[in-house]
């Protein structure tokens, strides 16, 4: 979907911010090496788009109006989010010289991973980290081979030869398309329902499939018991897109629902006799003696789960 028209540049919101911080036009300008009319003018620029006053200047400084504080906090969280896809594509265009290798597995990385990165970068500014996106499974063999450092894997099992450290627990949602029987539904959908009913699926060896597949033979339903999926696919953001369509359900991390949800695009439905909670995990080799970069990484993501 394009943008609005009236959502200025990410430059002049960064601008405005620091404006606030600064209590002074011409510092923020300072800050930015660029002169003081230049940020005036970004100023002017930005009032015009948007249609109220951002700032009051004086001889003491500049201060934010009423609506620009306003604007302001807005602003902060559109900010915010354009450093975490910047730290997302540093890892990315970083993966092949990088001296930390990270493996992730899609939902992780498309919801939790950039904030992450951001924090990490903050908190060490010296690691240089690539990342591949893969399933859980695939995580998993990339660090047991050596190809990578350290994975980032939901819900599977850990491999033998792998330890493990728990950053954040998930849980697997039922959605379903407004056209859908269920939509409407007042009582749960069963384990023996959600079984017989063909789903739209992530492929074989993604961490979430695997949850739901291993719930329910832990409640004796076997392959023989279940259809084919309607449809399988690689990303979590094709699934949503194809339920909303209404094409059918699908069981989704509730991580990756929540806008959704919040948006009326689909609808969750309860289900009951089921255990869809799920660790997200940290995955290494065991034993390995890591190199002081990796062990800083570790001992970071230890203590980002407040992040989810």
């Amino acid at each position: 979907m394009p943008l609005p028209a009236r959502v200025p540049e990410l430059g002049a919101l960064d601008l405005l911010l620091s404006v606030a911080r600064l209590g002074s036009l011409g510092k923020a300008a300072r800050e930015r090496g660029i002169s003081q009319p230049a940020a005036a003018s970004r100023i002017r620029t930005m009032e015009r788009l948007i249609g109220v006053p951002l700032i009051i200047r004086s001889n003491t400084g500049s201060r934010l109006t009423e609506k620009g504080a306003m604007i302001a906090d807005w602003a902060r969280r559109v900010v915010d989010a354009a450093g975490e896809l910047d730290a997302g594509i540093d890892a990315l265009r970083n993966e092949q010289a990088s001296r930390v290798r990270l493996a992730c597995s899609m939902t992780i990385a498309e919801y939790l991973l950039p904030r992450w990165l951001s924090e990490l970068r903050r908190r060490l500014p010296s690691a240089s980290i690539g990342l591949q996106v893969v399933n859980s499974v695939r995580v998993a063999e990339k660090v047991l081979v050596g190809e990578v450092d350290l994975g980032f894997v939901e819900g599977a099992e850990v491999s033998e030869g792998l330890e493990s450290h728990v950053v954040a627990t998930d849980e697997l949602l039922l959605v379903v398309p407004h056209n859908h029987v269920w939509a409407s539904r007042r009582e749960p959908v069963t384990a023996d329902e959600l079984a017989r009913t063909p789903l739209i699926s992530r492929e074989p060896g993604s961490g979430t499939r695997y949850v739901l597949d291993h719930e329910l033979a832990r409640l004796g339903f076997t392959d023989d018991d279940r259809p084919e999926p309607i449809m399988e696919l690689s990303s979590t953001t094709a699934i949503k897109a194809a339920v909303e369509a209404g094409i059918g359900p699908a069981v989704l991390s509730s991580l990756v629902l929540a806008e959704d949800v919040a948006a009326g695009k689909v609808v969750v439905v309860p289900t009951t006799d089921l255990d869809l909670r799920r660790t997200l995990r940290l995955v290494l080799r065991s034993g390995e003696q890591l190199a002081p970069v990796l062990r800083d990484v570790v001992a970071a993501t230890r203590q980002l789960r407040q992040l989810v």
